[in-house]
C-alpha cells in the first residue's frame, strides 16, 4: 500500500498518473523473495567508455572496421572474437545491447552508472556501493564493505565517508600502511588511538561538526582492518599457481581474483577497474589488446565464484561510462557515444544465456528494449537484495531513492 509520502514524491516527479504508475511498478519489487540470497555485487569497470560494436554488440560492414566476431555456447549469440573463453561462458551472461544514456562526458557518465543519477550540484548522491554498504551492513570477518581495486571509484555522497570504498591499487598484495610504524608496538598504538579520541571530542565539542562520526568511524574501520585475520584476503600469492594464472598476469586479473577471495570473507561490493577504453585512437589495436586482459580475467572470475559456491551469492556487472561512434575517425578511433551501449551481468537472481535489448545495423542507436542507466542500477540492487525504491534523507531533508526514479528489468532477473 503506498504511504502519503510515496504518494506526494510520485505526484511531484512529473504527471500525477503516470509516476504513481511508476511508484506502483517499484514497490511490486520492494521486498526480495525468499529466493533472493545474493548478498555481494563485483563490478568490473572499464574506464573510458568501451566500444559496444568491438565487445559484445558485434556488426557487419563498414562500421565493424576490423573487428570480427565468434558464436558462443549459446545459440543466436556472437560476441568478439578478442573474447573466446567468455564465448564459452555465455550461458552465464546476460548482455544489456540496449543501455542508453544522455551523458556523454566522462565525469557525468561515470557520477551516473555508479549512482543512478544525474550529477548536480545540489546534492552529492550516494553510490550504488555505498548503498549497499549501508543497508547490508559490514563484514563480520572485520574488512571493509566496499572495496575498489585498481581506481579511485566514487565516495558515499551524502551517506558520509565512512561507507565509501576502501581503495587499494596494487590488487593482489595487502594494503599499504596496515602494519604499525617504526618505533610503535600494540601498547603506543592505543595510546595514540586514546589521544585521537580526545582531540575528536574537544574538535565536535567547540565546532559542533557532523564529519566528525564520520571520520571516527573511517579510524575504527581502519582499526579493526589492521587486526583483522582475514586481512590476508588481498594477497593472491595464497592461492595455488595454477588458479592465479587462470586469471592473467595482470593487474586486472589479480584484481578479479582478489574480488573473489573478497565476497568469499563477507565483502558487500567491490570494483576491479580496467583503465584505457577511451579509444579516440587506434581503436581496434586498443580494444584487442585490453580485451586479452578482460577475457580471462573475467571468465575465471565466474568460473572461481562457481567453483567456491559464491555464485548464487553474488552479482557480477561489465560496464563503463557510455558506447563509442560506429564512425571511425581520421585517428582510427570511436568517439563517445551515449546513445547506445552495452552492459553485461552474471550470477546470482540473473537469467544468463540472453541478450537483452537491439541496436541499429550499425550500433548507433537502440532500437528496441532500451534500457536506462537507473534500471540496470535497479536491476542489479533487486538481484542483491535490495528495494530500488529505498529512501534516505539527504541533508538538505529531501528523500533520496537509491536510483532516480529505477525499475528492474524483470526479462534480466531469473
Amino acid at each position: 500500500m503506498l504511504t502519503r509520502r510515496q504518494i506526494l514524491r510520485a505526484s511531484l516527479a512529473g504527471g500525477f498518473g503516470l509516476s504513481v504508475s511508476r511508484a506502483l511498478e517499484r514497490l511490486a519489487f520492494a521486498a526480495p523473495s525468499p529466493e533472493a540470497k545474493t548478498r555481494s555485487i563485483i563490478l568490473l569497470w572499464m574506464n573510458g567508455g568501451p566500444s559496444h560494436l568491438d565487445t559484445w554488440d558485434p556488426k557487419q560492414g563498414k562500421v565493424a572496421g576490423d573487428a570480427k566476431s565468434i558464436k558462443t555456447n549459446v545459440p543466436g549469440i556472437s560476441i568478439s572474437e578478442h573474447m573466446p573463453n567468455l564465448a564459452r561462458a555465455a550461458n552465464k551472461l546476460a548482455i544489456v545491447r540496449g543501455m542508453t544514456s544522455k551523458e556523454g562526458n566522462h565525469q557525468r557518465a561515470q557520477y551516473l552508472l555508479r549512482t543512478g543519477y544525474a550529477p548536480t550540484p545540489t546534492v552529492p548522491h550516494p553510490t550504488l556501493a555505498a548503498w549497499a554498504s549501508k543497508r547490508l551492513g559490514e563484514p563480520s570477518t572485520g574488512l571493509p564493505a566496499s572495496v575498489s581495486l585498481g581506481g579511485p571509484s566514487l565516495g558515499a555522497g551524502f551517506f558520509g565517508v565512512q561507507y565509501g570504498p576502501f581503495v587499494v591499487q596494487g590488487p593482489g598484495q595487502l594494503p599499504d600502511n596496515v602494519a604499525y610504524g617504526p618505533a610503535v608496538d600494540a601498547s603506543r598504538f592505543d595510546a595514540r588511538k586514546a589521544l585521537l579520541a580526545d582531540m575528536e571530542t574537544s574538535f565536535s565539542a567547540s565546532t559542533g561538526d557532523a564529519k566528525v562520526e564520520g571520520r571516527r568511524a573511517v579510524y575504527a574501520k581502519a582499526d579493526r582492518l589492521m587486526h583483522a585475520s582475514a586481512l590476508r584476503t588481498f594477497d593472491v600469492s595464497e592461492e595455488p599457481e595454477a588458479v592465479r594464472a587462470a586469471f592473467g598476469d595482470t593487474a586486472f586479473g589479480r584484481g578479479c581474483l582478489t574480488a573473489v577471495r573478497l565476497v568469499g570473507a563477507g565483502v558487500r561490493f567491490v570494483e576491479v577497474a580496467l583503465d584505457g577504453w577511451d579509444t579516440h585512437q587506434d581503436n581496434f589495436g586498443r580494444t584487442k589488446k585490453l580485451m586479452g586482459t578482460l577475457d580471462p580475467a573475467m571468465s575465471a572470475l565466474l568460473a572461481e565464484l562457481e567453483r567456491r559456491s559464491l555464485a548464487s551469492n553474488t552479482v557480477v556487472a561489465w560496464m563503463g561510462d557510455f558506447g563509442r561512434t560506429p564512425k571511425i575517425n581520421g585517428n582510427d578511433g570511436r568517439d563517445h557515444h551515449p546513445a547506445a551501449w552495452s552492459a553485461v551481468l552474471a550470477g546470482g537472481g540473473i537469467r544468463g544465456g540472453i541478450t537483452h535489448g537491439e541496436t541499429d545495423a550499425d550500433g548507433e542507436k537502440v532500437v528496441k528494449d532500451a534500457v536506462s542507466v537507473p534500471n540496470l542500477l535497479a536491476t542489479i540492487a533487486t538481484a542483491v537484495g535490495l528495494d530500488p525504491g529505498d529512501t534516505a534523507q539527504s541533508p538538505a531533508g529531501r528523500p533520496i531513492s537509491l536510483t532516480d526514479h529505477g525499475v528492474p528489468v524483470k526479462a534480466l532477473l531469473a
